[in-house]
């Protein structure tokens, strides 16, 4: 009998082992934490002036000095599809840091882009320059031509734009979504394509979900052209988003 229950709880004891974490590849289990960055960017600066960006990565209790890669990318308010990407410096402590400086008074946003640890995430923070008016005016010239609309609250989306676009080649389409700080799954999206030398006709390209909040399709190309991707978001609670970006194909 006491056998019995020894082999029981032996049994018990494996299976609870098993549901702490996934497996690797020699069968041990391992925990998957969350990547957590915290964003700090000055909020307020005058033209001219040096804005300082740090992105401090964590993964669970671990400070993470070998993140594989940390960008950010700046834009003014309206006009994400001119957005500047500045290369990071690893400051072996966690912390990736960055400066920039802007030329007129705007309201222009930040958003830092972390690879690491299989998992990618990209707060955003903003920034006024001066008055802020002119990207005032700018904001809303944008929405009168329909090209931008505000996100649900927490939704962040990043279209990764394809560099060397070519014909008769595969194009590789890719967006990273997150709400809420976490990559946002099991969404269903789609890229529209338009172009003058599509003439009417739309391209409709069904993304899959690669990786946890990250989005691929491939396609290629016949025409040389400047193309605008219009990337439609759902999900089973009601999301709805879309964005516009444009890119070349050489």
């Amino acid at each position: 009998m006491n056998k019995s229950f020894k082999m029981l709880g032996v049994m018990i004891g494996l299976v609870l082992l098993a549901a702490c974490g996934k497996e690797t590849d020699d069968g041990s289990a391992v925990e998957v934490l969350p990547l957590e960055v915290e964003l700090t960017v000055t909020e307020k600066a005058d033209v001219g002036d040096t804005v300082k960006m740090e992105a401090l990565v964590t993964y669970g209790d671990e400070k993470v000095s070998d993140a594989d890669k940390v960008v950010y990318e700046v834009w003014e308010e309206g006009k994400k599809d001119d957005s500047v990407m500045i290369d990071s410096v690893n400051e072996k402590d966690g912390t990736y840091t960055a400066e920039t400086s802007f030329e007129h008074d705007g309201l222009f946003h930040v958003q830092v882009h972390v690879d690491a640890k299989d998992l990618h995430t990209m707060p955003v923070k903003q920034v006024t320059i001066g008055e802020g008016a002119h990207a005032e005016s700018e904001h809303a010239e944008g929405e009168e031509h329909g090209h931008e609309h505000g996100h649900a609250d927490g939704f962040a989306l990043h279209f990764v734009k394809p560099e060397n676009a070519t014909t008769g080649e595969d194009t590789e389409l890719m967006t990273h979504l997150q709400i809420d700080g976490q990559p946002l799954v099991k969404g269903n999206v789609r890229y529209e394509v338009s172009s003058d030398v599509l003439g009417k006709k739309h391209l409709w390209i069904d993304a899959d979900e690669t990786e946890q909040g990250e989005y691929t399709a491939v396609y290629t190309f016949e025409e040389k052209g400047s193309y605008t991707v219009n990337i439609h978001v759902k999900n089973s609670e009601g999301l709805h988003e879309h964005e516009e970006f444009s890119f070349e194909v050489k």
